[in-house]
């Protein structure tokens, strides 16, 4: 068996019109949501082995946020994920190394259209539809290694986002 789970980066700041959009920061709500979603993998006893990263900003803080309460993962910032499709993102997911449960941070749409394709069975959730800042979706798979998932063989483990958690 193995585990993913899937993070949208917090909710980003527009203070700064003149930062291209991938040195967007994370705003003060960013980091209370990322804050709530930490706690709660902590507290469930979702604590991956490795994380995947995209390469923004906004990302790697959020990481860095939810690691505060994770404790040491080793993480890696992988430019393939900043604004990445379903498709990239699987391919990044088929090459992960052999580990029980990997965490993927990155950016809508993609990454939810990724965990709707993943899954055998998707809810009927708008927060999960439209995958919110900092929505964070843990799926299971039952397969021995990361190169043999593909889409619909995943099943929902758990489902949730700062304001759920608040």
């Amino acid at each position: 068996m193995r585990r993913l789970i899937l993070v949208r980066h917090a909710k980003s700041s527009w203070d700064d019109l003149s930062l291209p959009d991938i040195e967007r920061p994370l705003a003060k709500r960013g980091r209370r949501g990322a804050a709530l979603v930490g706690a709660w993998l902590a507290r469930e006893g979702y604590r991956p082995d490795a994380a995947f990263v995209s390469s923004s900003r906004r990302t790697r803080e959020t990481w860095d946020v939810l690691a505060d309460a994770l404790g040491p993962v080793p993480a890696r910032n992988l430019p393939d994920l900043y604004e990445a499709g379903a498709e990239t993102m699987l391919a990044v997911l088929r090459a992960a190394p052999d580990v029980r449960c990997l965490l993927m941070l990155g950016h809508q749409p993609g990454i939810g259209a990724f965990a709707r394709q993943l899954l055998a069975d998707p809810p009927d959730a708008p927060a999960f539809e439209r995958f919110v800042t900092a929505a964070t979706a843990v799926i299971d798979f039952d397969i021995g290694a990361w190169e043999e998932a593909a889409w619909q063989s995943g099943r929902l483990r758990a489902f949730t986002y700062p304001k759920a958690l608040q």
